[in-house]
């Protein structure tokens, strides 16, 4: 039986109010967007803290960057950094990821606190910061400006992109490449975050190891990652990189800036990255893993995104929407066949938009409709244009996929609405359902309809008992850990 009950007094409130929509060369103009999801008639929030209790409570949010720069300081002092000391220069290496969470003022204040904190323990003063991005070549350099950073590394501040100059590096399984200006430094520190993100890819094995195969790798090796070796792939190319005698000689320790489902929680770092990841397993099998398998509960939903960030990159309760699309599998599970979607699934589809292999599933048959409020381009997004009903919201909006070379075909497969209120109406028939959810970047909380809210908190404590006592076990036992090595405490 559950352990607890939940007064739903407590946990469903008023909507929550996202961040506003930001300039960007992959975005529509912030001024086209008129309404926002949350404003729509009969929308409210459901309070994750009150949902799952034991999740602790966040440093951000509320917006509070003396915390982030105290919870970094203080990571960074059980970390031995004579490896450093007489470098001639460091790289910091980040990721674009990071500055997705909570609007990217987070992650921008653990870099710039990692800088100074070598600066002042090692003396060492050349320290350059580099961001990796994927597909968004100048995504990196938009926050880098954003948030001043080029101003605050002193000019060293630069965004670096798979199609850059390249430097192989020799590994046990054979020659990958990194991005030379990633590892044109004596000392490199990996720093990064802890969510989830691509889960259907890693299926968190190796998660920490992640960005040495993709954010600081050349294309080629990004694409053994997405595509030739299938998802599993990313299992290895990123470690092996990591082993290398090459990495090794450069790299002196990580730090991850510790997300959840309700916001930063605090900072990791560690010499050990082996470490750091069983650390970043725990964390987030047990606090993603229960806003995860509680989304997997939905049976019908309209999903409304509306987030400054492709499609796949919209949050809700810091589960991305891609996520949320293979949910009607436990993507947690190494049991379990491939995923619903990933780029690898994505190309195996015939022309009547069946997997070809037969087993891979169909993708969440609870999502009814998407509507598309906000959302950026820049990464290939067809895929669910032609698996879903999708209705963009304005002709503006429409013209971010039109004129991206990576979604040409887009809006072949999706109509256009005047607005969001005109979006809804249709997407309620079309649907055939009043349940929505709404991925736009909130932390903390969840906005959706008050018939989902309702639905969701009825299933709350059977979800918080199922990961505790059953799946909390299994997915440690997959993954090499004692669910008695309790971690994250």
């Amino acid at each position: 039986m559950p352990q607890y009950k939940i007064d739903k007094s407590r946990v469903i409130g008023p909507p929550i109010a996202p961040l506003p929509p930001a300039p960007s060369i992959y975005g529509v103009d912030p001024k086209y967007v008129k309404k926002r999801a949350s404003e729509l008639p009969n929308m409210v929030s459901i309070k994750i803290s009150e949902l799952f209790p034991d999740i602790p409570k966040p440093l951000w949010p509320p917006p509070n960057p003396k915390a982030i720069r105290d919870a970094t300081e203080e990571a960074l002092e059980n970390v031995d950094m004579s490896p450093i000391k007489g470098a001639r220069s460091v790289n910091i290496l980040g990721s674009h990821h990071g500055f997705t969470i909570l609007g990217g003022e987070p992650y921008a204040e653990m870099l710039k606190t990692i800088k100074d904190v070598i600066e002042r323990k090692t003396g060492v003063t050349n320290i350059r910061l580099k961001v990796g991005v994927g597909l968004r070549h100048r995504e990196s350099e938009e926050y880098i400006k954003r948030f001043k950073l080029d101003e605050y590394f002193n000019g060293k501040a630069y965004g670096i992109s798979p199609l850059d100059p390249g430097v192989p590096i020799e590994t046990e399984i054979g020659t990958f490449y990194g991005l030379r200006a990633a590892y044109d430094a004596d000392k490199i520190v990996h720093a990064h975050n802890t969510d989830v993100r691509e889960v259907h890819f890693h299926r968190h094995v190796d998660r920490a190891f992640k960005p040495f195969g993709m954010s600081y790798a050349r294309l080629e090796t990004r694409s053994a990652y997405h595509h030739n070796l299938g998802p599993r792939g990313a299992n290895f190319v990123a470690r092996a990189i990591f082993n290398s005698k090459f990495v090794q000689d450069k790299w002196a320790f990580s730090v991850f800036l510790r997300a959840s489902p309700v916001g930063i929680l605090g900072v990791y770092a560690d010499n050990d990255l082996d470490r750091l990841d069983r650390r970043i397993i725990v964390d987030n099998l047990r606090y993603y893993g229960k806003v995860m398998r509680l989304l997997s509960k939905i049976d019908e939903c309209i999903v409304v995104l509306d987030y400054r960030t492709p499609i796949p990159y919209t949050f809700s309760g810091g589960v991305i929407f891609a996520n949320f699309t293979g949910l009607n599998i436990d993507l947690f599970d190494l049991d379990n066949p491939l995923p619903p979607y990933t780029w690898y699934t994505e190309a195996y589809y015939d022309e009547k938009d069946r997997p070809l292999i037969p087993e891979v599933p169909p993708v969440n048959p609870a999502i009814k409709v998407i509507v598309i409020n906000y959302a950026w381009g820049g990464y290939p997004s067809v895929f669910w244009s032609k698996m879903f009903p999708v209705i963009v919201v304005t002709k503006e909006q429409a013209d971010v996929y039109n004129r991206d070379p990576q979604n040409i075909e887009f809006m072949k497969h999706a109509v256009i609405a005047e607005d969001l209120e005109t979006a809804m109406e249709f997407a309620y028939k079309i649907g055939k359902t009043d349940k929505v959810i709404v991925f736009d970047g909130v932390y903390g909380a969840i906005n959706m309809s008050k018939s989902l809210a309702e639905y969701l908190v009825e299933k709350a404590p059977e979800v918080d008992e199922e990961v505790e006592k059953k799946l909390m076990p299994k997915w440690l036992k997959q993954r090499g850990i004692p669910p008695e090595e309790v971690l994250c405490k």
